[in-house]
Formats: structure tokens, sequence, C-alpha cells
């Protein structure tokens, strides 16, 4: 019997009343298990309890989260105190990315973990990328319901020559869009594969490019965004790729992708009717 992979999920640490716990979306674990992976959640570990566990993982994920990488971890003070901040977090995945890369583990990182992957590897944030000029304000409202939150926001314009181009040509992909931070300063070893319109260096999608900082790397790609969250449909798709079976992501892929005919007022119904659609598709 083939045994299914293990992927290592570092947990978040939050205070629910008086007492700490290590948390994870439950959104993540769901996609781990729709590719038919065994989800191994990890509290935070101490630096020589980080190989120990690498030695149980064939991929590493790294999830979003409400909190923010710690500003000092690239050169900066706090702006803004009220905001969530892990320390604890930050104190065992920043030195995990290194590890994996040199393994060769495969790694895929989503929002937070996208920034703190930049972090790692010795890149910088904007602390709040509406305040940066010329960029328009990326988070989501926490009040809407979830299908308006995760539903698409803007566009991304995919990068000439880059991995993205090759799966989904050069045409602009709308996006989901909920985060405060973003990358400032791209760390040597990662390319740009895709840009919001509104200019700056907010990186979308990277990929890493320079095999020689690292002499085994195998895979390492990060989202900014939540593309996961949109339907039962794109999670599927994505599982059965990262499964190793890519024929019907790549003629989704293949698609070219255009605006939504019925234009923003009916788009967030339309999205809403598809993944209520996929969800009751799957309880059947």
């Amino acid at each position: 019997m083939k045994q299914k992979p293990v992927v290592l999920v570092p947990a978040c640490n939050r205070m629910i009343g008086q007492h700490p716990f290590h948390i994870v979306g439950r959104k993540y674990i769901d996609a781990i298990r729709l590719a038919d992976c065994v989800p191994l959640v990890v509290p935070s570990i101490a630096d020589d309890e980080i190989d120990v566990m690498l030695d149980l993982a064939d991929g590493v994920l790294l999830t979003g989260s409400p909190s923010n990488v710690h500003p000092s971890r690239f050169g900066e003070a706090v702006r803004d105190t009220e905001l969530p901040l892990d320390v604890e977090r930050d104190n065992w995945t920043l030195p995990l990315i290194p590890r994996v890369l040199q393994r060769g583990v495969p790694l895929f990182a989503i929002c937070r973990g996208f920034q703190e992957t930049n972090v790692a590897l010795g890149g910088s944030l904007h602390q709040a990328v509406h305040e940066v000029p010329q960029h328009r304000d990326h988070r989501g409202a926490n009040d809407a319901p979830v299908e308006v939150r995760y539903g698409f926001a803007h566009t991304v314009n995919v990068e000439p020559g880059g991995t993205l181009e090759q799966i989904i040509g050069a045409s602009p992909v709308e996006v989901n869009s909920v985060h405060g931070q973003g990358v400032n300063r791209l760390a040597d070893g990662l390319r740009v594969e895709a840009r919001a319109p509104d200019g700056g260096r907010l990186a979308d999608v990277m990929h890493d490019s320079k095999a020689q900082q690292f002499q085994s790397v195998y895979y390492l790609q990060g989202f900014s965004g939540h593309g996961l969250a949109l339907t039962g449909l794109a999670g599927k798709l994505v599982a059965e790729a990262i499964d190793g079976n890519a024929s019907r992501f790549d003629t989704f892929a293949r698609i070219r992708h255009r605006p939504f005919p019925g234009g923003r007022l009916l788009r967030t119904p339309a999205l809403v009717a598809g993944m209520a659609y996929y969800r009751l598709k799957d309880l059947l």
C-alpha cells in the first residue's frame, strides 16, 4: 500500500481567553487532504528540533495568518502596535525555510508564509502597503461575508519569461487580495512572477530561480493571495496537480482568462453560486 506524503504545517500562536493555543486555519488542512496527503501540524519548536521534524516531511506548507512578521526581522521598528504579531512563529519558521530549501523539500508559501519566506531569505516588507505611494489598499474587509472577502479584487500582470507565463500565458489574471503587508525588497534568488497593477515592488507570485544559493533547491512557490479559498473546483485542480496528475489543471490553465462578462455587480453573486454548487456536489 502506497504511503501518503506528509506535509508539515507550522502552527500559529493565539491567545483564546487567558490560554495560549497553537492554531491552523482549517482551509489549509482541508486542501492538504484533498491532495491525498497527511497534514502534520507542528507547534513552536526549538532550533535543534527542526531537522527532526523535516526528517518526517515530504513537503512544507506555510499558511496565511492574521499576524505579521515582526519588522525587527528586516531591520525596522513596529509602525502600528495594534496589528497582531507572532514572534513565536517567526522564531522557528524563519530558520526553517533555508533548511527546507537546502534539503530540496517542496515548499508552498501563502500570504504570511509568502512574506516570511522573503524575509527569511534576506528580503524586506512594506508594513502597510496601502500607505505606500501609488499602491492600493490590498486588505480585505473583515466584516464582509467570506465569499466577498475572498472574491476577486484586482488583476495581476504576469511577468514575461517566468514559470507562471508558461502555465497561464501573459494575459492579466484576476485574483483575490487580503493582505496588509507586501514585498518591498525582494530577496536574492527570488524572481517576481506577477505584479499587481499599482506599481512598486509588490510581488504577488514569486519563484526561486537561483539554485546556487542552495545546492539542492527543488521547488519554491509563493502566493500573496488565497486562491484555494475561491472554489472547491480550484482546490481540487491544484490538489490533483500536487499529487502528480496535472491533466485537468493544465486544461484549465490553457483557457484564456477574460473579465467576467456580467461586470463587477454580477461577479460576486456568480462566485457565490459557483462555490455553493461545488460544495453541494462534494456533499452528494
